[in-house]
C-alpha cells in the first residue's frame, strides 16, 4: 500500500496547535513539503522544528487570520509566486464559540461563515490550478461529526459546518475528474485546547467541574476515552495519501464510535 507523499506539497491550516499540528507531523513523516497556516509565528516556528525533515523535504509556514480573509489571499499569494506545486489542502480552522443557535447574533454567523467556509473557498480556489495540472489533488475538510447529528450547545457551529460538508460533496462531483479528491474528516471529543475551552465554558455555566462534564462526554464514546490528536492526524495523511485515490465525497467519523448513525 502506497502512504508515502515524497514530492507532495501540503498545506496544513490552523497548524499552530491541536489537529492541525499533529496533521503537519503526520504529512512530513510520510515525506511531504509541509507548509503550516496560521495567525501566530512564534507557535508556528515551534512546530515547524518538530517536522521530520529528509533529505528532500523543504517545510515552511503562512502568517494568516481565517477571520481575516485578505491576510489568507496576500499570504498565499506570495506563497504562490515561489511553489508551483500545491497537492494537499488541508482545510482546518478553529471552531465558533459556544452557545445556542437562538440566541446566537447575525455577526457571529457572518464571522463563522467566513472563517469557515469563505476561507476554505478561497484557498481552493487559488491552488486549484496547481492540482489540476499535476493531476493530483487531496483536499481534506476538517468538520465536525456534528455534520452528522448536532452538538447540543454549538448552534453556530453545527449550522456553519453542515454548509462545509455540502460544499465539500458538491466539489468532489465536480473536481473528481480532474483526479481530485475532497473528503470530509469528523473528528468526534479530542484532547485539544478547543475541546479544553468548550468544556471550561459549558462547567462554569452549570456550576460543574471540568472532570464532570468529561465523564459525561466519556459516557457517550465506546472505547471510553478522547482521542489523541494523533489518531486523528492519522485519518488526515491516510486521505491525502496515494492508497485513498478512490475515495471521495465522504465525512469519515473518527469519533471512538460515539455516533450512532450509519
Amino acid at each position: 500500500m502506497n502512504m508515502r507523499l515524497d514530492g507532495k506539497q501540503t498545506l496544513v491550516c490552523g497548524a499552530s496547535q491541536g489537529i492541525g499540528a499533529a496533521a503537519a507531523r503526520a504529512l512530513a513523516e510520510l515525506g511531504a513539503n509541509v507548509t503550516l497556516v496560521a495567525r501566530s509565528p512564534d507557535k508556528l516556528e515551534a512546530i515547524l522544528a518538530q517536522l521530520e525533515t529528509g533529505s528532500s523535504q523543504r517545510h515552511d509556514y503562512l502568517i494568516a487570520d481565517f477571520d481575516k480573509p485578505e491576510t489568507l489571499k496576500a499570504a498565499l499569494g506570495q506563497w504562490l509566486k515561489n511553489h508551483p506545486q500545491a497537492h494537499t489542502p488541508i482545510n482546518n480552522s478553529g471552531g465558533p464559540p459556544g452557545g445556542p443557535a437562538h440566541l446566537a447574533s447575525v455577526e457571529e454567523y457572518q464571522k463563522a461563515f467566513t472563517r469557515l467556509m469563505l476561507c476554505g473557498q478561497m484557498l481552493v480556489q487559488m491552488v486549484l490550478p496547481s492540482m489540476q495540472k499535476s493531476g493530483y489533488g487531496r483536499i481534506i475538510n476538517v468538520i465536525s461529526t456534528s455534520v452528522k447529528e448536532p452538538i447540543k450547545g454549538l448552534g453556530v457551529s453545527n449550522t456553519i459546518r453542515w454548509a462545509v460538508a455540502g460544499w465539500a460533496k458538491t466539489l468532489a462531483s465536480e473536481l473528481g475528474p480532474y483526479g481530485i479528491t475532497v473528503n470530509s474528516l469528523l473528528p468526534g471529543f479530542t484532547r485539544t485546547p478547543r475541546i479544553a475551552s468548550l468544556f471550561k465554558v459549558r462547567a462554569e455555566k452549570e456550576y460543574r467541574s471540568v472532570a464532570d462534564i468529561e465523564k459525561e462526554a466519556m459516557s457517550l464514546i465506546p472505547l471510553g476515552r478522547f482521542a489523541e490528536p494523533e489518531e486523528t492526524a492519522a485519518a488526515i495523511a491516510f486521505l491525502a495519501s496515494p492508497a485513498a485515490g478512490y475515495i471521495n465525497g465522504i465525512s469519515l467519523p473518527v469519533d471512538g464510535g460515539r455516533l450512532q448513525s450509519l
